[in-house]
């Protein structure tokens, strides 16, 4: 049986490029999605870059907390930059033509960065743990060197995975079908084009990203569960809200993040939901790093202070010259 398979797809074409349609339904709106998909990221990169600029040049804001921000930020604006610019061209051209081995690399660096922000997105939580839960000990615990293993460790332990899943991805073999029904190279999408071992290779993600996605999903629940019971603690309704406040704009970004990934991974992969999985995936990857910069922004005290520093530093300079 197993030859005959091999010698129906051996037969076949072997495929060297994808077609990315995009949202071809819409084809009457493609110049005004252009427009909006654009302004959303140049609002992105502008907005992202803010909160990197504001961390590292204003003193207050160089505390654990906002360099693990700053480091969110670079990741937002990196996995952005790998699926909109491919959009854009798409909403241009109506369709777009990819070689298998760059749309694997999209594929690729996409799942590095995304796994990457579950990562850090625990390690925003343990932070705000610490902050919360043992204050006494958090500038002991908490140091630089300790911070940057924690980023390290993230971006190191979700590249092991991403390069062991894509060397799997590289095995297979593509032939006939090569449509694409999305914006870009999602996962799923690329690996049932394969001609052979595709659903191995689906069974093989399933554990790897249970493996980067489960035990940091589970880190930020326990941390919320010690804080909220710090928090409740508290006896005063003022001193309740002020320390809660400290980590309410992360919660957000975590509610945001994983409920929107949760829900495009557990929808049934039909042709009648397949509109519905390209909503929820632009949230998550388009605009999830639009609105944690504003959620952070409006939401954060220190932050709208340095930025109200950073205008006044700026106003003076443009005086002097």
């Amino acid at each position: 049986m197993e030859k005959i398979q091999k010698q129906e797809w051996k037969n076949e074409t072997i495929i060297t490029e994808f077609v990315l349609l995009g949202f071809g339904d819409l084809k009457e709106f493609q110049s005004l999605l252009f427009v909006v998909f654009l302004i959303i990221y140049i609002m992105t990169m502008t907005g992202n870059l803010l909160i990197i600029l504001l961390v590292v040049t204003d003193q207050n804001l160089h505390t654990p907390m906002y360099f693990f921000l700053g480091n969110l930020s670079f990741l937002e604006i990196c996995y952005s930059s790998t699926i909109i610019p491919q959009m854009l061209s798409i909403f241009l051209m109506e369709k777009q033509h990819v070689s298998v081995h760059g749309c694997i690399l999209q594929l690729g660096t996409f799942g590095l960065f995304i796994t990457t922000e579950c990562c850090l997105l625990a390690v925003m939580s343990y932070d705000r743990y610490l902050a919360i839960c043992r204050p006494l000990h958090y500038s002991v615990i908490m140091n630089l060197r300790v911070c940057l293993q924690l980023v390290f460790g993230s971006f190191f332990s979700s590249l092991v995975i991403d390069v062991t899943l894509i060397c799997f991805i590289l095995q297979l073999t593509f032939c006939g079908h090569n449509i694409i029904e999305h914006f870009y190279c999602e996962f799923t999408s690329v690996v049932e084009l394969a001609c052979n071992n595709g659903a191995q290779v689906i069974l093989l993600a399933v554990g790897l990203t249970s493996v980067c996605t489960l035990p940091p999903l589970l880190s930020i629940i326990a941390s919320y569960s010690y804080i909220i019971r710090s928090v409740l603690r508290i006896p005063t309704r003022s001193g309740r809200k002020k320390t809660f406040a400290t980590c309410s704009s992360h919660l957000i970004v975590v509610a945001i993040f994983y409920g929107t990934l949760t829900i495009v991974y557990i929808l049934p992969d039909t042709n009648e939901l397949r509109e519905i999985d390209k909503v929820f995936s632009i949230f998550y990857t388009i605009l999830t790093p639009l609105v944690n910069p504003l959620i952070y922004s409006l939401r954060n005290k220190e932050v709208k202070e340095a930025l109200r520093r950073t205008i006044y530093k700026c106003a003076d300079f443009i005086k002097v010259l």
